[in-house]
């Protein structure tokens, strides 16, 4: 049934009926509010206390044992969940899809759902980031939606944790349907939660990044009542549509790739959702896609109720280094000339952190577009120029030369050295080449899926990064191949610039943790991040897995080294720290319970992933002792 307008509107403001208090409470999304700050209001544990913090309860989802038949400990996807807690219950996804809830102050399970349950052969893993929850204004119908790894759009009873048989198909909806012209069993998963708007659920997905033609990337909005279709987002422009041009024939058919595999947001007040779009497939090698490829790699930003386009700003042009966009953006607000500005930032592997104004995407500090390398690969055109901020400055190195080879052990260095003279290297926008070649920050340096959290009193923007190159050559490939050249190494399509014992090759710190003045556009403060066992001295580690702001206070796992952080927020003095089970490569949440309330920090410990480590399926909460 069509809903009337008013109707509409009723909804657009369900979450106004829920108190201010009720909300610093929660945590109801997965960045903490729609727009992605991760900020919470709470004050209970702050700088004075943090150092008392004692675990409170944990949960273990029973999934290590299953992964470790199904994987090897190397290759184990990693716990990367966020919860969510609304009126006292806890929400989380765990790594094969399964939802469950708990009693936020004690742990206690009180559902779960298994998406796989009574599917034929062996349990599927893959990486999830969380869900998402929705309530209408009554707050007698609230659904927990989220996203499978076999690209189902899932909607569930928050209450009961049973399907909704209203939404869709008995609760499903196959996404599937729509992207392909012949449906595949190519990658069409959902990792990440999707965005809420009204009575719109807002949902992207991870599609292959090898070969070019696969499925869409597009981005749908469907009625969270009924799961009816109500709009497309084409990320690679159809004939007619604004940024078309910038690709050559009939090179954007059956394109996949400049899809939204991360964290989308939302301005509930301006009714917009922004976009952070990833890079065109094939990733590495563009000669089948000449051209700009809009909206490849741009921050676009969304008529939240129709899908249709407000604005745009690419941050890479042509990207030939997998250079996505693969973090949520953060809705900001800076200070000009003692004016508060609208404002999103968008972080990014570059090391870059661009702000736009919110409303009409230009920058809110100048932004040249300068010369860069060009590909020397045969049939390849990078884009002659790339864009770069002229604030906030570079949060990684961007170049390395032989006096940045890491001495931090003497294997190390001549294993290193050895390396770096056989690379090609002209700075970060080098496109791979015939030759090996050495690409930083890299595909997993920079800023991460990890993101940033906002902290709206001081204006600071915290932002965890890894200092970690990429290494690679373009081979050519055998005739009838999906494409004429491929990125190779004899560590792999994805080779890292690090040492055979995965220590990054130029010298410390391999990780940073940054706090960003966005009024000025100034580094207010920069600590290494993390230490590496076995080295006398303050590395930081590659981490992936971000941060949250509260009190004072800022909260952080994302580490190699099996720790769980919280620093001062205006100085960056790490005031404590404890050791987990494993590696925590998930962003924290924090919320009070409304009968006691009592404030909880709760993190996901995995392990697994992109880092070799020990593997975990624990949930964990931390707490101040009782008085």
């Amino acid at each position: 049934m069509q809903m009337s307008s008013k109707c509409s509107l009723v909804i657009s403001f369900s979450l106004t009926l829920v108190s201010s208090g009720a909300l610093a409470q929660e945590w109801r999304s997965y960045g903490g509010d729609a727009g992605g700050t991760r900020s919470s209001a709470l004050v209970q544990i702050t700088p004075r206390n943090v150092a008392r913090l004692r675990t409170a309860w944990t949960y273990h989802t029973g999934e290590v044992r299953r992964q470790l038949r199904s994987t090897t400990r190397h290759r184990v996807p990693p716990f990367e969940s966020t919860p969510l807690v609304i009126d006292d219950v806890l929400y989380f996804s765990t790594p094969s899809n399964r939802i469950i809830a708990l009693d936020a102050g004690t742990g206690r399970e009180i559902w779960q759902f298994d998406p796989q349950a009574g599917q034929p052969g062996p349990r599927h893993f893959h990486q999830h980031r969380g869900v998402a929850y929705w309530q209408n204004a009554s707050g007698d119908d609230r659904r927990i939606l989220f996203g499978t790894y076999d690209g189902r759009l899932i909607a569930l009873d928050a209450t009961t944790g049973l399907t909704r048989p209203d939404f869709g198909n008995h609760g499903v909806i196959d996404l599937r349907d729509g992207v392909e012209d012949r449906p595949s069993h190519k990658l069409y998963a959902v990792t990440s939660p999707p965005a809420i708007y009204r009575d719109l659920v807002i949902t992207g997905a991870e599609v292959p990044e090898y070969p070019s033609i696969g499925p869409s990337g597009v981005v749908r909005a469907f009625n969270v009542r009924t799961g009816k279709l109500a709009w497309t987002f084409h990320t690679i422009p159809h004939p007619g549509e604004a940024g078309h041009e910038t690709w050559q024939g009939d090179d954007w058919k059956n394109r996949t790739g400049a899809n939204v595999w991360s964290v989308m947001s939302v301005d509930t007040e301006r009714g917009m959702v922004f976009l952070p779009i990833g890079s065109p497939s094939y990733d590495f090698y563009g000669a089948d896609r000449k051209g700009q490829n809009l909206f490849a790699n741009s921050l676009a930003a969304l008529d939240a109720s129709t899908g249709k386009l407000i604005w745009y700003y690419q941050m890479v042009h042509h990207d030939v280094w997998d250079y996505d966009l693969p973090a949520q953006p953060v809705l900001i607000t800076v200070k000009r000339d003692g004016v508060a500005v609208p404002a999103v930032a968008q972080v990014t592997k570059m090391g870059f952190i661009f702000i736009l104004d919110r409303v009409t995407g230009n920058p809110l500090f100048p932004v040249e577009e300068r010369p860069v390398p060009q590909s020397s690969v045969p049939g390849e055109a990078t884009w002659p120029t790339q864009p770069v901020p002229s604030k906030p400055p570079p949060l990684v190195r961007q170049f390395f030369t032989a006096a940045d080879i890491s001495t931090v052990t003497p294997e190390s260095n001549r294993y290193c050295a050895a390396l770096f003279h056989s690379l090609e290297n002209h700075g970060m926008y080098t496109p791979f080449s015939r030759k090996m070649t050495l690409v930083a920050p890299g595909s997993l340096g920079g800023a991460n899926w990890s993101g940033a959290s906002f902290d709206p009193a001081s204006h600071y923007l915290f932002v965890n990064v890894n200092e970690l190159g990429s290494v690679g050559g373009m081979k050519i490939q055998r005739p009838g191949a999906p494409e004429r050249y491929r990125r190779a190494s004899k560590l792999g399509e994805y080779a890292r610039f690090w040492d055979d014992h995965q220590l990054p090759c130029q010298r410390p710190p391999w990780g940073t943790l940054n706090a960003i003045d966005v009024d000025t556009g100034e580094i207010a403060w920069k600590v290494p991040l993390g230490i590496m066992s076995g080295l006398n001295m303050q590395t930081g580690t590659p981490n992936l897995g971000g941060s949250i702001v509260t009190g004072g206070l800022v909260f952080i796992g994302g580490t190699t080294d099996n720790r769980f952080r919280a620093f001062d927020a205006k100085s960056g003095v790490e005031l404590w720290a404890t050791t987990l089970e494993a590696n925590a490569h998930a962003t924290p949440i924090t919320y009070s319970i409304r009968k006691t309330n009592k404030q909880f920090v709760v993190i996901a410990v995995g392990g697994g992933g992109n880092f070799a480590s020990t593997v975990s399926d624990t949930l964990v909460a931390f707490a101040l002792p009782e008085q």
